[in-house]
Formats: C-alpha cells, structure tokens, sequence
C-alpha cells in the first residue's frame, strides 16, 4: 500500500469501521443450511496447492450452496487492501504484508489459518549488467512489489551486503510490470516470485540470492492464507472445510506430483514439465506439519511463525514500514491453531 496516498486514509478508515462492525462490505446472507452464500478467495500465481484446490474445483464440490468467487491479486499488499475494503474472506499474501497487516497502523482483523507454502528458490534477487554480487546493486534501479515477502527479502539482502536503501533506488511494482520493464531495459535488479522470476532468469537475469538462502540466515518468508474474523466465527464449518482442501492439496502433491503438476500448469499457463520445476521450489506443509512446533502450533502451544512474524514487524519498524512492533502475543492470537485443530481432530 502506498501510505501517503489519500485513498491509503480512506482504507485505513474503513479497516476501522471493519473493526467495529465486523462483517464485510458486500457479503450476503447466509444460504438456508447456514453456509455462506458466498466465498470471496483471494489467490496468487504461485505454484502451491492453492491453485491445485482452484483447479480441481474442490471447494465448488464440498460447499455446492455457497457461491465460490475467486478474484487474482498480484500481492500481498494487494489483498490487505482488499480486505480492508471488505471484498474478501479469505486469501493469499506473504508473511512481510500479513506481518504489515497486524501491525499499526492497519491492524487488520484477520487471522492465520494455513501456510500455503515456505518460500525457497522460487523468490530471488536477480540482477543484469555484469551484477555479480549484492554490493555490485549500489547505484542501481531494483524493482519489488512494496510491502511483499520480496520487498522484505530484498532489504534483508542489501542489509546484508551493507547497502542501505538510498544506495539504490528501489522502484514499487507489480510482478507483470517487473517483467515488462525488465524486457524494455528499464531495470538493473529485480527480487520477485515465480512465474515472472523464472522469465527474468530466462531473459539474461543472474540470480545473487534466493529466500531459501535468506531463510538458513535466519530470514524465513512464507505465503500465508488469512481469513476475516467475523467469517470464521460466524462460518466454522466452511473454515474447517476450506483448511480440508487445501491439506487435500498438499497429500496429491506428494501422492501423484504429475497430476498436482497438471494442475498448477493449467492455472499458470506452462506445461507440466515447468510447472513441477517451480512446484518443487516451494516448500509445502500438511495438517500435520502446521501443527507443529515450528510453525503454526496448537491452541495451547502457538508456533514459531508467531515468532518469525514478530521478528519481521522488529525489522520492519527499523525500516519505517510499520509505526510500531506489536507484542508477541499479537501473532501468536492472530495464528487459527483452534480451527486448524477442529478441522482435523484426529490429527
């Protein structure tokens, strides 16, 4: 989100007025059975099992009154200011903007139900022009999706190689747009996700860090799903039976990776070959690896992504991305382990 823009207040404004009244602009009534009328799904063009629960219209099948509305964002910050506005239920953006999100000044009131994927190689820094090294970006136009797990990636990175953010000049865009000014010479450097990553790499781009590499350096990044509040309390049922799909999704990767595969290249357009390259880049968890200590935890014992996401508002308030780090115990409630834990109580 860009914050000094007027309609940035008016977002800001109607996040509030979500806070007190606690339902979403635009949703209707609830159909006779008391499943929602409508589902409102944010997704991402990101190989994870997301796009295999699209494609496979599972969802349509387990809720046939519930009308499922899929709607494309190209990030993170895209779909905070979707459910600010009141036009989603649940959706796609990675730790960096859901970090962002549960700090102030947004303070959105979602939650965590679901990591769709751990990000590794499939979100790089890739440069052109004889750029070696991260030190070699000083003077340099770098182009990220502000306010993404690549945006928070890529100041990690030039921290790391003790550049500072006047060093370069980074530039805010989109992912298609990376990837057109990449192709008209516009930019030097570019840190952003598969698909449009692997097109840059194509095209004369060479990688100088990837998340995976940021990760093992105590940088994790990961995709994550968020869900309203008011629709989870007022929708368990449905919760429990969207988190069902998506682990579906998870076991057919691991059960027949060709037909997961299939999937996600139909949704992205590439041939299945390409599609398990890049689904291979992801790192992806079943119920019962969510569970776990490491990552979203159980309600008596929150996980460490509490920790990670805490980590990420400490880095982003030396940043000047969010006015202040909110305490812990704000992301370990913000993690659903209550409804992960009743979507599969035998886990």
């Amino acid at each position: 989100m860009r914050r000094t823009t007027p309609l940035f207040s008016l977002l800001l404004a109607a996040a509030l007025t979500l806070t007190a009244c606690g339902s979403g602009e635009g949703e209707a009534e609830p159909a006779a059975d008391g499943s929602p009328a409508t589902l409102r799904i944010g997704y991402q063009l990101i190989p994870n099992g997301d796009l295999i629960v699209k494609d496979q219209r599972w969802l349509e099948t387990a809720l046939p009154g519930t009308k499922i509305v899929w709607s494309k964002f190209d990030s993170g910050g895209d779909v905070n200011t979707a459910v600010i506005s009141g036009s989603l239920d649940i959706g796609l953006a990675g730790s960096s903007p859901v970090t962002r999100g549960l700090s102030a000044p947004l303070n959105i009131p979602y939650r965590v139900p679901w990591i769709f994927d751990v990000i590794g190689d499939n979100e790089a820094l890739v440069a052109r022009g004889g750029v070696t090294d991260v030190k070699g970006l000083a003077g340099r136009r770098i182009a990220t999706p502000f306010g993404s797990t690549s945006h928070y990636s890529l100041l990690a990175a030039l921290g790391e190689a003790g550049l500072t953010e006047a060093d370069v000049k980074i530039l805010d865009m989109e992912p298609p747009d990376i990837q057109a000014a990449w192709q008209r010479g516009d930019i030097d450097a570019a840190y952003v996700w598969t698909p449009n990553l692997a097109e840059l790499q194509r095209n004369g781009g060479t990688t100088l860090v990837t998340s995976r590499q940021l990760a093992q350096r105590g940088k994790l990044t990961a995709d994550l799903a968020v869900v309203r509040e008011d629709f989870a309390s007022r929708y368990p049922e449905a919760l429990r039976i969207w988190l069902r799909q998506q682990d579906r999704a998870v076991k057919l990767v691991r059960d027949d990776k060709d037909a997961a595969a299939a999937a996600i290249g139909r949704q992205l357009n590439l041939d299945p070959a390409e599609a398990a390259r890049q689904l291979g880049q992801l790192v992806l968890l079943d119920a019962t690896e969510q569970r776990s200590a490491d990552y979203l935890g159980t309600p008596s014992a929150p996980g460490k992504l509490a920790e990670n996401l805490h980590s990420a508002a400490e880095f982003l308030k030396t940043q000047k991305k969010v006015d202040a780090v909110p305490d812990l115990s704000v992301f370990q409630r913000s993690l659903a382990t209550r409804e992960l834990a009743d979507a599969f109580p035998g886990g």
